[in-house]
């Protein structure tokens, strides 16, 4: 199957199966492996406790990372062996719980590269940790570094992310900074917008490295030489929440949805006027907090809001025209999800009550593979296919992995 993706550059030549940061190693959610034709989500091989909070995983060279609120006034960024589910280390820091209407906790993914691993706590403090020994290589306070007098409401959600060869790390706290990851050195600050909570988009068009943003006024993209703005459009989103990234693809066009009925919209990049065109913008794709994915032109993902009162619903979109090929009604429960998918395009979702479930990536009809009850509790976070594992968590910060043969 010929899968679309955003276009990328890669950080690092990875070991098949490898998922170093959040969305994947081609950030567009596709696992590089594949699950067998009957796979058993039964089949639990470990299970793990690590705090409030909905961070994603890094899983890379057997080991897996990721951060929990974990009591008190503490995130904690833990490492698992990902056989045993063994603690190989752990590192704990001040940051209070932020729960506003829902449980809080920390939601950026920790980044992994070149032996290191980047996290970023809820309120703006990136940390670079040896990714063998858990030792604090170097910290930084962002919000400091980018003048913010107070946090955003919901506190950070923004994962790193590796840029220029892995050169450049790229974190949002309002402007967006480039950083040396061996030393923490700030190298580039974009101009200053309201922060957002999504993670910035990595992408090549013209002949140039640019970075899509969306920050809580709209759609950003920049220059990664040296953050300078190319090009903005007004983005606007009901309690001023844009909490997902952006898609960008090799044509130029980028794609952008987002919750509370906003909805979504496919713009065209020209970078000589400086401009970003609207080709459409459509009401029937609104991903609250988890992003689609993008599978031989077609959308695949969950358009709705947790918490407003229209029934969150599955929904196949055509890229192109925005044209919607199917939807799935609420009566079979897949709730506010989330998706990703595998390496020959079998849809890997993760229903907010705790399901795993697998589905063909095809536009003329949603059909259920297999679906297995693995958790309890609310489960926002997108899963992770790797290693030839998979790794899900609640919001309550209960983790299982399942061996799926």
């Amino acid at each position: 199957m010929k899968i679309l993706a955003a276009f990328f550059l890669p950080i690092s030549l990875l070991p098949a199966g490898d998922w170093p940061n959040f969305h994947g190693p081609n950030q567009d959610l596709i696992s590089q492996e594949k699950l067998p034709a009957d796979p058993d989500f039964e089949n639990v091989v470990w299970r793990a406790k690590v705090g409030i909070g909905f961070s994603s995983f890094a899983v890379v060279d057997g080991r897996a990372y990721t951060i929990g609120h974990t009591g008190g006034e503490q995130e904690t960024v833990w490492c698992f062996d990902v056989k045993t589910g063994k603690e190989v280390w752990k590192d704990t820091y001040d940051a209070p719980l932020i729960a506003r209407f829902y449980e809080g906790g920390p939601g950026s993914t920790p980044t992994f590269s070149d032996s290191r691993v980047f996290t970023y706590s809820k309120h703006g403090h990136l940390h670079a940790y040896d990714a063998k020994t858990g030792d604090l290589i170097w910290k930084r306070d962002m919000p400091a570094e980018a003048g913010l007098r107070r946090l955003p409401e919901w506190g950070f959600a923004c994962s790193p992310l590796l840029v220029d060869g892995g050169k450049k790390l790229v974190i949002e706290a309002g402007a967006t900074f480039a950083l040396d990851p061996a030393t923490g050195e700030v190298l580039w600050k974009s101009g200053n917008f309201t922060p957002g909570y999504g993670t910035p988009m990595a992408f090549e068009f013209a002949g140039k490295q640019l970075l899509a943003m969306l920050k809580t006024e709209g759609l950003v993209v920049a220059d990664q030489a040296d953050g300078k703005t190319i090009a903005t459009s007004p983005w606007i989103t009901s309690f001023d929440t844009n909490s997902t990234t952006p898609i960008a693809l090799a044509d130029g066009k980028i794609f952008v949805s987002t919750g509370y009925d906003r909805g979504c919209s496919l713009f065209q990049l020209d970078v000589k006027a400086g401009s970003l065109m609207a080709i459409y913008e459509s009401p029937k794709m609104s991903n609250h907090m988890n992003n689609s994915v993008l599978i031989d032109g077609h959308l695949y993902g969950f358009d709705g809001t947790a918490h407003r009162g229209r029934p969150t619903e599955f929904v196949c979109l055509e890229l192109a025209t925005g044209k919607e090929k199917w939807r799935v009604p609420p009566i079979d429960g897949l709730g506010c999800g989330s998706v990703t998918a595998t390496a020959d395009g079998t849809l890997l979702i993760f229903t907010e009550k705790g399901e795993l479930v697998t589905a063909p990536s095809n536009p003329e009809a949603f059909t259920i593979g297999v679906r297995t009850q693995i958790l309890g509790g609310r489960c926002w976070t997108v899963p992770v296919l790797a290693d030839g594992r998979i790794f899900c968590r609640n919001a309550r910060g209960d983790v299982v992995c399942i061996s799926p043969d």
